[in-house]
């Protein structure tokens, strides 16, 4: 948002220098961006008049042009095309100095002395942007009453400096050069100036050439016309066109031009119709037809939807509301006739519109954020009267003024000890009504309270803390003292289970894993590079109404596919070892209709290189035994399509499982192109962080030597390794301290089909020392156990 300081002083009489305005702004809760200044060392250049224009006798494209500068007559040597006798042009002087930091000096082209250089807009220093097309090839031609010899900077307004602001998405009522007015005069305590509006002479009737306006959507609040006849077209006044370059806008024509200025001045865009175009003029405000197609005025056919509001004639869309015009209604050279409309339509449906075309103006800017439904009719009525006022048509009597929707005004009480209460400072009860007033707040104190009625154009007001603020920030929150903090205080601390996350990431740091984060969207591809079977659980997913594209259209059900896509990206970047692991939400959805889904923590572990199998189950198992979790059991895991079926185990607590680790499955690493073995640990987080029990207990050192004995037993090859320390410690006596699983052997003198298991038991009693007597006999009972339950031979 742009703001000129001259355009701000004809709303308020303010004769601070700019610096100081934009640090009072800034106080009171504006966001100053910067401070631009227009004149950036322009110096003799002044309007000189074109009194000759002859051929240069030695060059076909330049022409000598005798020129009035008031004080002298120059002649002046140029190779614009568009000069003519009588025209007012900028005309900078022997010893001028231009915005680029050219000097103009004598010079002589091809034998004709020239005394200076005739100037373009963008030669003295406009962007290319504003400039009007007419003038961005050529001279600027002054089109305009103004005086030979007058100084240039002061013609085109160029001693004026400009403050950008940044509006945030609440305020839209700043978005105007009044607004920002309004919130200078609160600022600084000054009077706003009122705009009057009247119209000295309206002709015929509205209804003889407009016969009405038909609103079929709940999407437009309000929509307010009136018509301008015998329009002539023609270029804007020179203050009405430096008022809107100075603000950042091209100069069109004049109807345009008003209707730009008033959206700059009130922050109600406008938008102008040939009305002769308007087929049964009649206007039709509705929902776009699927695939129905509209040229807007940039020249680009549009395909609309049914989510889009349309300006409508009998016929055909001639708008695309709050956007932009069409094309079909074009205000051009030969336009008599126009219907300037003031309209309002809901916010949202202006913003999605807006994203999905592709297609922000200065309307959809401020219609996205929301605009007062009561400016409607005054900014047409505005618009009317600077077209009266600049001669460019005759006003039709009468107006179309439909209201949809008209919002209620809020009422708020506000409490004043409730405002020293936030603010931590007293203010007087006429203090406080004094900010509320200069913010164009109704408020009037009865009994204990203040009641305030919101204006309009404030619809970010509609709670007393709302009120506090606005009290807060013209008081200047800069001016209040810091306090201690004071009551009942708490001491702040993270959620139990953030607290574990961050201990588990420390053990998984010091085992040596890196953690990863990775998105919560993701391909419905990588299911099938997964193996998963059509009807797998996993596959069950929520799919996005709107995703960034294929890749992202799904919310994940395990960080299984994310941790192997990282761990491939890694080994395709020649790392020749990960260990890797993530703690992250899955999503499930769930079982209630349009309800949002489940959101159950998962942690993934994930390896490749010099580490395999054994290492995995010994870092999950540092994982819970440093978390507490005792009497965990392994057993084989079959049913994954994921993992290798015989390097792969579930974690079990009490029948619960925890997750699942090992190899994965060598067709899913095909699918990956992944030529290493990768090892996966998929955890619940939720059944760990049930299970942890961190109550630790500490026991004297033992007093009584440990016996250790080894025993080597040849069993079944699918005899699992758990369920024989389950028979041995269930028979050691409650003597067993501890079983080592040290060697697994197959080969030479064990049959095909069995395997050899060596077990180091160690035996202690906390109040004897063991004897070899003890130990023998459990040891007989635990290997016919053995013998019993899985045909175990003690091996020779």
């Amino acid at each position: 948002m742009f703001l000129p300081i001259k355009w701000l002083k004809n709303y308020v009489d303010i004769k601070l220098p700019t610096k100081e305005i934009a640090d009072g702004l800034t106080y009171s809760g504006s966001h100053v961006e910067s401070i631009k200044k227009l004149n950036n060392g322009i110096s003799n250049v002044v309007v000189g008049k074109i009194i000759k224009v002859k051929a240069h006798p030695n060059a076909d494209k330049l022409k000598i042009c005798t020129v009035d500068v008031s004080d002298e007559i120059l002649t002046i040597v140029t190779g614009a095309d568009n000069v003519r006798e009588g025209d007012l042009v900028p005309v900078a002087k022997v010893g001028a100095k231009l915005p680029d930091g050219k000097e103009i000096t004598e010079a002589d082209f091809r034998g004709e002395k020239s005394y200076g250089m005739l100037c373009s807009l963008k030669e003295l220093g406009y962007e290319d942007n504003v400039i009007p097309k007419e003038a961005k090839d050529g001279i600027f031609i002054i089109d305009d009453n103004v005086n030979i010899g007058e100084n240039i900077v002061d013609v085109l307004s160029l001693d004026d400096e400009i403050i950008e602001f940044e509006i945030t998405p609440n305020r839209p009522d700043c978005l105007s050069i009044y607004g920002m007015a309004r919130e200078t005069s609160a600022t600084f305590n000054l009077e706003l100036k009122k705009i009057n509006v009247e119209i000295i002479n309206q002709v015929d009737d509205i209804s003889n050439l407009i016969t009405g306006i038909d609103i079929k959507t709940n999407n437009c609040h309000r929509y307010y016309a009136k018509v301008i006849k015998d329009v002539n077209i023609k270029p804007s006044p020179l203050w009405l066109q430096t008022a809107l370059m100075n603000a950042g806008i091209r100069p069109i024509n004049n109807i345009v031009d008003v209707t730009n200025y008033v959206m700059l001045e009130l922050g109600e865009p406008l938008h102008a119709f040939d009305a002769s175009k308007i087929e049964g003029n009649k206007i039709i405000v509705r929902q776009a037809n699927d695939l129905e197609e509209l040229v807007t005025l940039d020249g680009v056919k549009r395909e609309l939807k049914q989510d889009d509001i349309v300006i409508a004639d009998i016929k055909k869309p001639i708008g695309l509301a709050g956007i932009m015009g069409g094309l079909n209604t074009e205000i051009t050279s030969s336009t008599k006739l126009v219907l300037i409309e003031g309209a309002n339509f809901e916010a949202k449906n202006i913003r999605l519109s807006s994203k999905r075309l592709g297609l922000r103006t200065e309307a959809s800017t401020r219609f996205e954020k929301g605009v007062d439904e009561s400016l409607c009719s005054f900014a047409v009525e505005r618009a009317c009267q600077l077209i009266e006022m600049i001669g460019a048509g005759k006003i039709i009597n009468g107006s179309y003024d439909i209201i949809k929707n008209k919002n209620p005004q809020t009422i708020i009480s506000l409490r004043p000890n409730r405002i020293e209460k936030l603010l931590g400072v007293k203010i007087p009860e006429n203090e406080i009504l004094n900010y509320l007033n200069r913010l164009e707040f109704e408020a009037k104190l009865e009994g204990d309270k203040i009641n305030v009625k919101v204006p309009t154009f404030r619809k970010d007001v509609s709670v007393e803390a709302d009120l506090i603020e606005e009290v807060g920030r013209l008081f200047g929150f800069h001016n209040i003292k810091p306090l201690p903090l004071y009551g009942n205080l708490t001491r702040g601390s993270r959620p139990k289970d953030k607290e574990i996350q961050n201990y588990i990431k420390d053990i998984f740091w010091g085992i040596g894993f890196n953690e990863a984060m990775t998105y919560s969207f993701l391909s419905p591809k990588v299911f099938d590079k997964l193996n998963l079977p059509q009807d797998h659980v996993l596959r069950n997913c929520v799919r996005l109404m709107n995703p960034l594209g294929e890749d992202y259209s799904v919310m994940r059900t395990s960080l299984i596919p994310n941790m192997l896509d990282l761990l491939n990206k890694n080994n395709n970047r020649g790392i020749e070892r990960a260990m890797i692991y993530e703690i992250g939400n899955i999503f499930v959805p769930n079982s209630i209709p349009d309800s949002l889904p489940d959101e159950m923590m998962r942690i993934c572990l994930g390896i490749y290189g010099d580490k395999d199998f054994y290492f995995m189950k010994d870092a999950i198992e540092t994982l819970l035994e440093r978390l507490g979790i005792k009497d965990v059991k392994f057993s084989r895991e079959n049913e994954s399509p994921i993992f290798h079926p015989g390097k792969s185990a579930r974690i079990l607590k009490d029948g619960r499982i925890l997750g699942v680790f090992g190899e994965v499955h060598p067709e899913v690493l095909k699918n990956y192109n992944f030529d290493n073995r990768v090892y996966i640990g998929d955890l619940d987080f939720n059944g760990i962080f049930e299970n942890i029990n961190m109550d630790w207990k500490y026991t004297d050192l033992p007093k009584y030597p440990s016996i250790d004995r080894d025993i080597a037993i040849v069993v079944d090859e699918d005899v699992a390794v758990g369920d024989i320390e389950e028979i041995i410690y269930a028979n050691g006596e409650g003597l067993i301290e501890s079983i080592d699983l040290f060697d697994i052997y197959r080969g030479n003198q064990i049959d095909n089909g069995k395997k050899s298991l060596a077990f180091s038991i160690r035996y202690r009693s906390n109040d004897r020392t063991l004897k070899d007597e003890d130990i023998i006999q459990i040891q007989k009972r635990i290997l016919n156990k053995l013998e019993e339950r899985f045909h175990a031979k003690l091996r020779g």
